[in-house]
């Protein structure tokens, strides 16, 4: 029995808001743990180039889903809800609090809503989906799911593979299987950490900048191989095109920099029709004040065993 959605909450929001330091501050206040829920923080390695919380932070309250996955392992969604509720349901057999901290918003709105009743991958379709042009997918999708193109992040190969699949395995609009999300697990709540745009892009930059200055070049040099979920970490593609002479360290901050305030919007968007997670803007609020404000609503979300 996968455990009640109340017996988690959220702490979302886009890349570089600062959701990691604040998860930290709320759990050492209210007794919690952090599950993760970022589609590549969870793969082991690359900590700089996927900005896994720090070792500090990490040492200071257990982390679950954080660099647990090798980087060879495909991933999916499904995969994710089942490790995050065997997550959940230890962490509060221990009297804790499950503090689900991302910005992947699939594995949130999983952990919310559950999942539809969809068909598995079909490896001869996917096969043939991965030799297409982005460009290409994207336009088959629109024609078979107009509707679809507005739910999914269509820069995302890996999104557009998967519906355009659900489409062609099941002959219906892959946004059709909307209906089927649970309507009764969407109490569950938590937060989305807002901040204005021209900070949270100066943030970006900063974090890009430092990346590199810690050593990122030489963490992607490192691996030997990735598998194709792990293979689309954000900034991945510029530094191997860097390592290959293609284009200059400056070129690879700046096109990493671009790619992530992309990003940072995409992850926005999705936030903003989630209405079970309440938006703030953490520039309007000191710091520790909302820690603990965060950590007695968490408390009060949490229900007894």
């Amino acid at each position: 029995m996968p455990p009640s959605p109340t017996d988690s909450v959220i702490i979302a929001g886009p890349t570089a808001v600062g959701k990691s330091d604040l998860a930290v501050a709320v759990a050492e206040r209210c007794g919690g743990e952090i599950v993760g829920a970022d589609a590549f923080q969870i793969y082991r390695d690359l900590d700089l180039l996927t900005a896994k919380p720090s070792p500090e932070l990490r040492a200071r309250i257990p982390h679950h889903l954080v660099g647990e996955i090798p980087l060879t392992q495909s991933f999916d969604v499904s995969q994710y809800l089942a490790l995050a509720r065997e997550s959940i349901a230890a962490i509060r057999a221990r009297q804790k609090i499950p503090i689900v901290v991302g910005g992947t918003g699939m594995y949130l709105r999983a952990l919310m809503r559950g999942l539809a009743d969809l068909p598995g991958a079909d490896a001869t379709i996917r096969a043939e989906l991965e030799t297409r042009p982005l460009a290409d997918l994207q336009r088959q999708f629109a024609e078979l799911d107009p509707d679809g193109v507005k739910h999914i992040d269509l820069e995302n190969p890996r999104r557009v593979i998967r519906a355009l699949e659900v489409c062609l395995l099941t002959g219906r609009p892959f946004s059709s299987f909307r209906e089927q999300w649970s309507a009764e697990t969407s109490a569950l709540g938590g937060v989305v950490l807002t901040l204005d745009r021209e900070l949270l892009h100066a943030r970006i930059e900063r974090r890009t900048a430092a990346m590199f200055d810690a050593g990122v070049l030489d963490e992607v040099a490192s691996c030997d191989e990735l598998g194709p979920t792990a293979g689309q970490v954000l900034g991945l593609r510029e530094i191997q095109a860097h390592l290959r002479g293609e284009i200059s360290r400056a070129q690879c901050i700046a096109a990493i920099a671009q790619a992530t305030r992309q990003y940072a919007k995409r992850q926005m968007t999705w936030f903003r029709r989630e209405p079970a997670l309440e938006m703030i803007d953490i520039s309007s609020v000191a710091a520790e004040e909302l820690a603990d404000r965060l950590a007695t609503q968490a408390t009060a979300m949490i229900k007894t065993p």
